[in-house]
């Protein structure tokens, strides 16, 4: 169904029994908007499943629906803009399993969805009902690597919300753990918005934005760390709408005030300052990395890219970064600001998730759908970024760069931020 019928049908109930459709609805479905949707998102929800269901109605039914038109300035102009939905299954505890995964799922080998460092991920379907998930194949040759993988299920077992990928079962055995997940098949956001197809302007961006700061939001509620948020690790739900879902909680870990939590490991350009130099890691850590997220959405550009892994980080470090003049014309001064709060090198001064979810340039949506319909100049910038950097996704290791954060301290003493 196109847009301009989507949004045409929204409200038009007219003499329809509205009642036909609610009893559509699942526990899980009424879980969910119980559980603090906000009101823009609510209707979307609600309008997305009353779509559903008049695209169910035969074609005579569907002219019996008739009522006041429906005000554009309500709705975002971008296809989609309702919640994701929740995982095709309940919310499970799981732990793994000692059998072998073949009796329970068939794995499709040249069904390729991503990989890295842990392995890869394949679609896969679940023998008894069909279901299509993701199977994540994680190779692990020690004790601290298995109790990794736990860790990582045992983070999962904690996530219940439509912007975090959900876990829906894992099996073990001696050399390999692997994780069956919820499916989707939009791919990574990056890759999505550099289609020549696609129209990005600041309104998709906030979009994305506010949806990746919810899942993160959740995240900390639960008091959770990502540690490793960063664009391949944002997938879109499907190839047409821009839903997305936070995804890869290898390097999440459970943050205890008391215990003071400092890691070695992550990507170079979505370090934090803190993370660079050996500090304390916390909830900013995170926010660091949503700032960095942001910048490259509506710029195209990394903002502390340099020659080496040293230029980036020794960047980092010295905050050294600015807005472009040429990619950031056509950008808004509430987005700057929104990503100017953010990189801080001052843990305590960034914006929280909870914060960015109250800042102007993510609110006022319907405002926002009359005027941000310009295209973003971020799109071309940002096929150059990932074409040169195709083959070194694909070979990054987190061992790595853990590696080379230990030589650059050695070689660059740095005080703590």
């Amino acid at each position: 169904m196109g847009t301009s019928v989507y949004r045409t049908l929204l409200l038009r109930t007219g003499g329809f029994s509205v009642s036909d459709y609610i009893q559509k609805f699942t526990v899980r479905d009424l879980a969910l908007i119980a559980s603090g949707l906000r009101l823009y998102k609510l209707v979307l929800f609600l309008s997305f499943y009353f779509i559903r269901f008049v695209d169910e109605m035969s074609d005579d039914s569907r002219q019996t629906i008739e009522g006041p038109a429906v005000d554009e300035a309500l709705f975002p102009s971008t296809n989609n803009d309702c919640p994701p939905l929740p995982a095709p299954f309940e919310h499970r505890i799981v732990s793994a399993k000692q059998v072998p995964m073949g009796s329970y799922y068939a794995v499709k080998p040249n069904e390729v969805l991503g990989g890295g460092r842990f392995g890869q991920v394949h679609k896969c379907a679940e023998l008894s009902s069909g279901l299509i998930l993701a199977a994540k194949f994680i190779k692990v040759k020690g004790m601290r690597e298995r109790e990794e993988v736990k860790n990582e299920i045992g983070v999962m077992n904690q996530l219940n919300h439509v912007n975090l990928i959900q876990l829906y079962d894992a099996f073990e055995s001696r050399t390999n753990l692997t994780l069956i997940m919820e499916y989707v098949d939009g791919g990574e956001l990056f890759d999505r918005i550099v289609d020549e197809n696609y129209l990005l302007t600041e309104l998709d961006a906030i979009v994305f934005m506010r949806q990746i700061c919810e899942g993160v939001q959740y995240l900390h509620q639960q008091y959770i760390l990502h540690l490793d948020l960063k664009p391949e690790n944002i997938l879109c739900v499907n190839s047409t709408g821009n839903q997305i879902k936070i995804i890869d909680f290898g390097l999440a870990r459970k943050y205890r005030p008391r215990e003071k939590l400092k890691v070695n490991f992550g990507t170079p350009e979505f370090l934090a300052p803190e993370v660079v130099n050996y500090d304390f890691v916390s909830f900013p850590t995170d926010m660091w990395s949503v700032g960095v997220i942001t910048y490259m959405l509506l710029s195209g550009l990394s903002p502390f890219l340099g020659d080496n892994d040293a230029e980036t980080m020794n960047n980092i470090l010295h905050a050294n970064w600015d807005f472009d003049s040429e990619a950031f014309e056509n950008v808004t001064e509430e987005a700057k600001d929104f990503v100017t709060r953010l990189l801080i090198p001052t843990k305590c001064s960034r914006l929280s998730a909870t914060g960015c979810m109250k800042h102007a340039w993510l609110n006022n949506l319907e405002d926002k759908a009359k005027l941000h319909q310009v295209r973003l100049k971020s799109q071309v910038k940002l096929q150059r970024y990932l074409a040169a950097h195709k083959q070194w996704k694909k070979h990054f290791y987190v061992v790595a760069a853990a590696n080379r954060l230990k030589r650059f301290r050695q070689h660059h003493p740095i005080n703590t931020v």
